[in-house]
C-alpha cells in the first residue's frame, strides 16, 4: 500500500467512528491533555493538526483567540467545529495548506502514528510557526529495546489497520531539533486504557480481535503495556507516550 492509499484508508476508517473518538475518556481528559494546552498560554492563533474529534483544540480555545483544527477525515472536522468554538479545516498533516509563519502555536496530539511521512510532517509544522511559537506535540512511543518495538507495532496494527509505526521519544526529538526547532522540554507519561473498549473503537475483524485478545495475555505485552487481569480477564493497560515542547 502507498502513501496515498494509506492516507484514503486512514480517513475512511476515521470517518466512521468520529462519535466514538469525541465521547473517548482517553481523548477528551487527562494530564497530558491539560500540559499541552498549558504550553501554548498566550497564543493568539494556533492551529492543531490531525484535530481528531477536536478535545485539543476546543482545549486551545480556551486561551488562544482562533484556533484553527486541522484534520483529514471531513467526519472529524465536522465533529470538531459542532463540539467545539473552532475553524475547521481538512487538511493532509504533511501538505498544510496555511502560509508561512501564520500560527503562534500548533499542536499535535496522538495522532503522528498514522502519517506515512512524519519527516514531511514535521518540516510542515516549523513552516507554519511563527519565529518564537511554540509546537506541543504527543504521541505514542515504542520501547528502545528493538524486539519490544517491533512487538508494539504489530500489536496496535492488529488493532488498527491504519497504525503506521510508533517512534522512540529521542527519534521525536531529534526531528524536531533536524528542522530548526529548539526542543525546551520533553517528558513521558504513562496512560492508563481500558482495554474492551480501546479494542472495539476501531472495529477490528474477527480474526485480528482473536489475535490481539491472545496477545495481549503474552510476556511482550506485559513488558510494554503493564496488563492488568482480573478474574481472568483483561480490564486495563497502559501505553506510553511522549511529550514535547519546542520553539522556533
Amino acid at each position: 500500500m502507498d502513501e496515498l492509499e494509506r492516507k484514503r484508508a486512514t480517513t475512511d476508517s476515521f470517518g466512521a467512528v468520529a462519535a466514538s473518538y469525541l465521547d473517548s475518556d482517553v481523548h477528551r481528559e487527562g494530564a497530558d491533555l491539560e500540559l499541552l494546552a498549558s504550553w501554548c498560554d498566550g497564543a493568539s492563533t494556533a492551529l492543531d493538526v490531525a484535530c481528531g474529534a477536536g478535545h485539543t483544540a476546543g482545549a486551545l480555545a480556551e486561551t488562544a483567540d482562533t484556533v484553527v483544527a486541522a484534520d483529514a477525515t471531513p467526519e472529524m472536522v465536522e465533529t470538531a467545529t459542532d463540539a467545539f468554538p473552532v475553524v475547521g479545516t481538512v487538511a493532509d498533516a504533511e501538505r498544510l495548506p496555511f502560509s508561512d509563519g501564520a500560527f503562534d502555536a500548533v499542536t499535535c496530539r496522538i495522532a503522528a502514528h498514522h502519517f506515512p511521512n512524519p519527516d514531511a510532517f514535521v518540516s510542515e509544522v516549523a513552516r507554519v510557526l511563527a519565529p518564537g511559537g511554540v509546537v506541543a506535540f504527543e504521541d505514542n512511543i515504542v520501547p528502545d529495546d528493538d524486539e519490544l518495538a517491533t512487538f508494539y507495532n504489530r500489536f496496535e496494527r492488529l488493532r488498527d489497520s491504519t497504525h503506521g509505526e510508533a517512534y522512540s521519544a529521542a527519534q521525536w526529538r531529534d526531528r524536531f531539533s533536524e528542522v530548526g526547532l529548539s526542543v525546551d522540554e520533553l517528558t513521558t507519561m504513562r496512560k492508563s486504557l481500558d482495554y474492551e473498549s480501546w479494542a472495539e473503537r476501531t472495529n477490528p475483524g474477527e480474526d485480528a480481535r482473536e489475535e490481539l485478545d491472545e496477545l495481549v495475555r503474552g510476556p511482550e505485552a506485559e513488558e510494554v503495556y503493564d496488563v492488568t487481569v482480573e478474574d481472568g480477564k483483561v480490564t486495563e493497560f497502559s501505553n506510553e507516550k511522549v511529550l514535547l515542547r519546542a520553539t522556533k
